[in-house]
């Protein structure tokens, strides 16, 4: 008898996915709801702005990436581009640019000096010293934007608490069945934990889909220069700017995210990365994510649980509840085509997503655009190769 009843004390925590995933469908429900009734953009309001894309290489539909930059409708902005290599194919893509949209301003760095650990921080060094506008807003190459992309991102700089404003995304991929894989992740999981910390919490970082911030707050945080050593600029310079008492605001509109043809392979190699790095950042909260995993826990259930019909049960909870956030954030709230084309995914990414996360406490080092590093908490630090093994330089 005290066996049985000690399984149940054990698997209490197992309550703990199923919370979450209710908390989750309540705080998207709220956000999108929120965000849909919003009255139309204040248009008076309008500082210029100087997007920043430290770019490397050329991804998928580069090309049209860019250039729904140069389409967007707002009065005054510019676009600087920066590139560490002077021979990077994507400079090519740039000329380019600027010889069909001669209305716009942009302007290209090439050769960028690497005074720190992490190339793409280097480079938002400079972007930032060159910029002309005090308003900056940072986005990776394989993003796109709508035309009214720019309004939706100065809007919440009209209250002068907001520090950040930030993005979620939506997917654009190549049908591809590990594209569309590697896609429903973040509408269908990291965004719902994403939109608990602004519900329940405050949030308190930034995502590199679109980070916009006011010259005199990177100011206050030291620049650029303060992260150039870190490996996710994104999540320090919104945590950093969150401790000075400031707001990170999420723009009311998602931004397109193109994601690339890659195989299986390529996709579990990213998807470590992230979560190697996730683990350096904060090892608590990433130990407390475990909590979060209904299909793990559901193994546990099964596992324990001598009773048939409860593992049962929890088996049809954790899928029903998955599925309503899944469904509500990705498809409801973000419009995301890939979540509302194959939605089983998500269970697809929750066993992989269990399977990288176990992973994960195997290794600190990672591979990123090429190069290696090796992970000691927010920082890294470059590696090489000498017959075989991987020293730290």
């Amino acid at each position: 008898m005290w066996q049985t009843t000690l399984r149940y004390v054990i698997l209490l925590p197992a309550l703990a996915p199923l919370i979450y995933y209710l908390l989750a469908i309540y705080a998207g429900w709220s956000f999108f709801r929120g965000r849909k009734r919003l009255p139309e953009i204040d248009r008076s309001f309008a500082p210029p702005v100087s997007i920043l894309k430290p770019v490397r290489g050329v991804d998928r539909e580069a090309y049209e990436n860019f250039a729904s930059m140069c389409r967007v409708d707002y009065p005054e902005y510019e676009i600087v581009f920066a590139v560490a290599e002077t021979d990077d194919p994507v400079i090519a893509l740039i000329e380019k640019l600027k010889q069909d949209f001669p209305e716009r301003s942009i302007r290209l760095i090439a050769g960028i000096k690497q005074t720190g650990k992490s190339r793409k921080t280097n480079s938002l060094c400079r972007l930032a010293k060159e910029a002309k506008y005090d308003l900056l807003v940072i986005n990776d190459s394989d993003v796109r934007v709508e035309k009214d992309y720019l309004w939706d991102v100065v809007a919440p700089f009209q209250d002068p608490k907001v520090g950040v404003v930030t993005a979620l995304f939506r997917s654009k991929t190549n049908g591809a069945l590990t594209s569309d894989l590697d896609a429903v992740g973040v509408p269908t999981d990291s965004s719902a934990s994403t939109l608990l910390a602004w519900k329940f919490g405050k949030l308190d970082f930034a995502l590199g889909w679109t980070m916009a911030i006011p010259k005199a707050r990177l100011r206050e945080i030291g620049g650029f220069d303060a992260l150039v050593d870190m490996h996710s600029d994104d999540f320090a310079l919104g945590n950093m700017v969150a401790k000075r008492g400031y707001r990170i605001e999420v723009m009311r509109k998602a931004v397109w995210m193109v994601f690339p043809e890659e195989r299986l392979k390529g996709f579990l190699s990213h998807e470590l990365r992230w979560m190697i790095q996730l683990k350096n950042l904060r090892l608590l909260g990433y130990l407390g994510m475990f909590l979060t995993f209904g299909f793990a826990w559901f193994l546990l259930v099964a596992a324990i649980v001598p009773s048939w019909k409860i593992a049962a049960a929890y088996f049809a909870a954790y899928l029903v509840l998955r599925f309503s956030v899944a469904w509500l954030i990705g498809v409801w709230g973000l419009e995301d085509p890939t979540v509302r084309r194959r939605p089983w995914l998500t269970f697809v990414r929750d066993g992989l997503n269990l399977a990288l996360y176990l992973a994960s406490f195997f290794s600190n080092t990672i591979e990123w655009r090429g190069v290696s590093y090796r992970l000691h908490g927010p920082f890294l630090e470059p590696v090489r190769s000498v017959h075989g093994h991987t020293l730290a330089r």
